[in-house]
């Protein structure tokens, strides 16, 4: 059975960092693409930051320069630096994987393994 599963979430004052972690299990993802993504309430879900298979990155214009995504092939986990948060930044974080190898999802249909999501407040 597939799992991704968050953690590093919680409760931070503004300026402040907080490290995601996101643990595959059941299959490798060395060849996928992997992102995180979230949710605020009453907002739809967001590309936060993607990395590929060579560890090519992107970064949405609302956290460059704050966030920064990374993996780790070696134990399948993947990784967000979030530093410098803002009140804004409060969410459901989620990560993906994308449904299949070497591509680059240009959707979010095209990510078919997703996690529980952990929450990050982000008080002023």
């Amino acid at each position: 059975q597939v799992q991704l599963v968050e953690s590093g979430g919680g409760l931070v004052q503004a300026g402040g960092s907080l490290r995601l972690s996101c643990a595959a299990s059941g299959r490798t993802f060395s060849g996928h693409a992997m992102g995180w993504f979230r949710q605020a309430p009453g907002k739809e879900r967001e590309l936060v930051a993607a990395i590929n298979w060579s560890s090519d990155t992107y970064v949405s214009d609302f956290v460059k320069g704050r966030f920064t995504i990374s993996r780790d092939n070696a134990k399948n986990t993947l990784y967000l630096q979030m530093n410098s948060l803002k009140p804004e930044d409060t969410a459901v974080y989620y990560c993906a994987a994308s449904t299949f190898r070497f591509r680059w999802p240009v959707s979010v249909s095209e990510y078919g393994y997703w996690g529980q999501g952990t929450q990050v407040t982000v008080s002023s």
